[in-house]
């Protein structure tokens, strides 16, 4: 089974992934978790240029090149071999992140980006796609306090400094994704306490599960 988690900065991604872990293995599962960027030696270089601050002037289809070139080397070397293995794999964003992104937030054809990252990913998509969706004031807050608790705010704050228009575009373009391919994904109130927010993101991994199990 493949899962992966999504939303705009500050949901409790990570939170709920660790979580996420614990509930599956309970069932009985094999779980790997990752991440894009850097879910592979070749990402590890590219999340340096792609989400520090030095990298203001990056355009938007040269950034749209570099997630692609992580995602399909990601997908080759990690996501795949695990999977046959028959292992669950957990990522901490994926392909909808750059059809989101780049596609509503920064102006590109999210049709084209999709198409785009279908080839980068061979026709990879996730089984589950779990949206921690969140008013953009409280996701950057939440976000802003944890780079600089974590001393990561110029190594990876790059968008949690753009403009809260480009998180609005952002996260309605989330809601917009979800609700065209709703057959993947499960959209869960990231609002709440973690405790809250978790018993959604159980009832959407049992579900999954179910029919995994069917």
């Amino acid at each position: 089974m493949f899962v992966t988690f999504e939303g705009i900065e500050g949901t409790g991604k990570t939170t709920q992934i660790a979580r996420a872990v614990e509930h599956l293995r309970e069932n009985g599962l094999e779980v790997e978790t990752t991440l894009e960027p850097g879910g592979s030696r070749l990402g590890r270089e590219l999340r340096r240029i792609l989400l520090s601050m030095e990298s203001r002037d990056l355009t938007g289809r040269a950034e749209l090149f570099l997630y692609l070139a992580d995602r399909a080397q990601h997908v080759e070397t990690f996501i795949r071999p695990a999977l046959m293995r028959g292992a669950a794999v957990i990522s901490d964003r994926y392909a909808d992140s750059t059809v989101v992104y780049q596609g509503y937030g920064r102006g590109l054809d999210p049709n084209l980006l999709h198409r785009l990252n279908d080839t980068a990913v061979d026709g990879l998509w996730p089984d589950l796609t779990i949206l921690l969706d969140i008013e953009p004031e409280t996701g950057l807050k939440r976000a802003f306090d944890r780079n600089i608790r974590e001393g990561k705010q110029n190594k990876e704050g790059r968008f949690e400094a753009e403009a809260m228009d480009f998180h609005q575009r952002v996260r309605e373009g989330y809601l917009t994704w979800a609700a065209l391919n709703a057959d993947r994904f499960a959209v869960v109130d990231a609002s709440g306490s973690p405790d809250e927010v978790f018993a959604q993101v159980r009832d959407a991994l049992d579900r999954a599960l179910a029919i995994r199990q069917s």
